[in-house]
């Protein structure tokens, strides 16, 4: 078969042949299939209605035009997508909950001057900016909105003659050419645009190929929840369609446990967030038991604690073997039943979440990267000698890995970046000599098995000199069903504090339990009992660090950090200099300042 070395090759005919169900969204209530050649029709017929309305294909990166998409993940984005990239232009996506000044800044530099949105409100979103963003010229919806112009009016089949055009210039397109700048939100300063080539994605989506087949699905279907203008689902989209996965949309992040049993997918991939909630409502349930079936619950909970992929005696199978018959079926059953395997990224996966899913049969395959290196770096697989729990696994093929002098890990290969969007120095600063610095600390353990510890930019120094690692303090500690989100502090002071937010829910049981009376969390958080409670859970975790590393004291506020406030970026990730200002009264109080 031809060696394909661009992203829209995966939908060349030879390739996805008469596929049935390549992509499906729902419409009324119902999965509504979309075939390989339907979705070939419809690529086509997007690519010469935007060159018809004016769309040229310009030389270079920065005189190319630049196509913004703001919508959540459904079939429409990435058809979108492989249209505008067979024109010959650029796709600049953006979270929909981006605020209105980000999305100013991102398509003033970008110079975007098309946009597809999904629903009203971020139709009238991109609206309200308009005369904020001179070269914005047209934006289009996918739904259908009143007053506000559809994708559909622009989709025009084309006739031989312009069908023509559109091969001409899809044929001109390199590997080395741009195919999407992606800005980087992150958790200080301005966002950064990340130029990546088709090469740089497409190296990813080769090298994981064998990732992929290696678990061995029977049915080659996927159900896709993460927003698609994060690099990482974007890539696993490629991979896919590349391998010939249906690929199904959830409907919104509420309705995924519905979407999992409709769909019944062999694989899908997530953040931690969401196990990390699956795990939480699997433990309330099983809370709730009594009898038998609350101890045959627990007996299977804690085998599923001791797993070790490689290290698993006749004994411990064959008592693990009878937990998945009789317990651990149910929680497959809930995933749609069909699921092999589960690809997680984006953050650190709490390891008593992988040992347990994957005890259940449910193979947690952690993996690392960066929006920079397209992103895939490492990955556990789902052969057990090629996976470790706790780590993020061996490098994936054609990537090269190094730990440098003060822990930084490095990486190269054909997945690091052309570099940042008009912005040479900050390109300079991040690859070296060829070397991408991901400006994350970790190890190899056993030479091979990439093991992340921290942000080389979250380190910091306690008032003696010495170092504090954050990250591994408050992952331990939100492994207690307690503690919702933890921010642990400490620069330049004597001791470490946090700043906790409880998951109230399970704050809430606990006092009801404790006979004590809910009014509000507002003031739940300042009970007297309940800070009692909380100081027990802490104390219980700082038992594994260093009298240095232990949390000392700590508050309890009463509201979660959410993207919309703006206390966190839309990987989730804390955004800690806005936590600090916004808390500095708490902080004080926490240094008795």
């Amino acid at each position: 078969m031809t060696q394909y070395t661009r992203l829209f090759d995966c939908i060349e005919p030879e390739r996805i042949g008469n596929k049935e169900v390549l992509l499906a969204g729902k419409k009324n209530k119902q999965y509504e299939p979309l075939s390989g050649p339907a979705v070939i029709e419809e690529v086509n017929a997007l690519a010469n209605g935007l060159i018809h309305l004016g769309l040229q294909h310009n030389p270079t990166t920065e005189t190319r035009e630049k196509v913004g998409i703001v919508s959540n993940s459904r079939p429409e984005w990435i058809i979108t997508d492989l249209a505008v990239q067979k024109t010959g232009a650029i796709l600049v996506p953006l979270y929909p909950n981006t605020n209105l000044d980000e999305i100013a800044y991102v398509f003033n530099e970008a110079g975007v001057k098309y946009c597809f949105v999904h629903d009203k409100a971020t139709y009238k979103k991109l609206c309200s900016i308009k005369d904020q963003v001179p070269s914005l010229e047209y934006i289009y919806t996918f739904l259908e909105v009143e007053d506000a112009p559809n994708w559909a009016s622009l989709k025009r089949s084309p006739d031989a003659e312009a069908q023509k055009v559109i091969d001409q210039r899809s044929e001109a397109i390199t590997e080395d050419d741009v195919a999407t700048i992606i800005y980087t939100s992150g958790t200080t300063g301005k966002p950064k645009g990340v130029m990546l080539t088709h090469k740089n994605i497409m190296s990813n989506v080769r090298t994981t190929e064998e990732v992929i087949n290696g678990i061995g699905v029977e049915e080659k279907k996927s159900l896709s929840f993460l927003p698609l203008n994060h690099i990482f689902e974007k890539t696993v989209t490629y991979i896919y369609l590349f391998n010939q996965y249906s690929i199904y949309y959830a409907e919104s992040m509420e309705t995924i446990a519905e979407n999992l049993k409709e769909v019944q997918p062999s694989l899908f991939v997530t953040v931690p967030r969401l196990l990390e909630k699956v795990y939480e409502k699997i433990m309330n349930t099983g809370s709730t038991l009594t009898g038998v079936k609350r101890n045959l619950f627990y007996w299977a909970v804690g085998l599923g604690n001791q797993y070790d992929p490689q290290k698993r005696s006749a004994l411990y199978n064959m008592k693990l073997a009878v937990a998945n018959k009789i317990i651990f079926n149910k929680w497959r059953a809930a995933l749609g039943g069909k699921v092999k395997a589960i690809v997680v990224g984006g953050a650190a996966c709490p390891p008593r979440i992988a040992r347990l899913f994957s005890a259940a049969q449910l193979t947690i395959m952690e993996g690392y990267g960066l929006t920079e290196s397209s992103p895939v770096i490492a990955v556990n697989r789902y052969e057990a000698e090629n996976r470790v729990l706790g780590t993020v696994g061996p490098a994936i093929k054609g990537v090269a890995l190094k730990i440098a002098e003060d822990g930084e890990i490095l990486c190269k290969g054909d997945n690091v970046m052309l570099g940042y969007y008009k912005n040479p120095e900050e390109t300079k600063n991040a690859i070296v000599d060829g070397w991408l610095h991901t400006g994350d600390i970790g190890t190899l353990i056993e030479g091979k098995f990439l093991k992340i510890t921290d942000r080389k930019k979250e380190l910091f120094k306690n008032s003696g000199g010495k170092y504090i690692a954050p990250q591994p303090i408050e992952n331990k500690l939100k492994e207690s069903r307690y503690i919702e989100q933890i921010m642990v502090l400490g620069a330049n002071e004597k001791y470490v504090g946090a700043l906790i937010v409880p998951n109230f829910a399970n704050m809430q049981k606990w006092m009801l339990l404790n006979g004590l009376e809910y009014t509000s969390d507002a003031e739940a958080v300042k009970n007297e009992a309940v800070i009692k409670h909380y100081k027990s859970v802490v104390e219980k975790h700082n038992k594994d660090f260093s009298a240095i590393e232990q949390v000392k004291r700590f508050v309890l506020l009463d509201k979660e950090w959410s993207v919309e406030e703006g206390t966190m970026t839309p990987k989730l990730s804390l955004k800690r200099k806005i936590i600090t200002e916004k808390y500095q009264t708490q902080i004080d109080e926490i240094y008795r300042r």
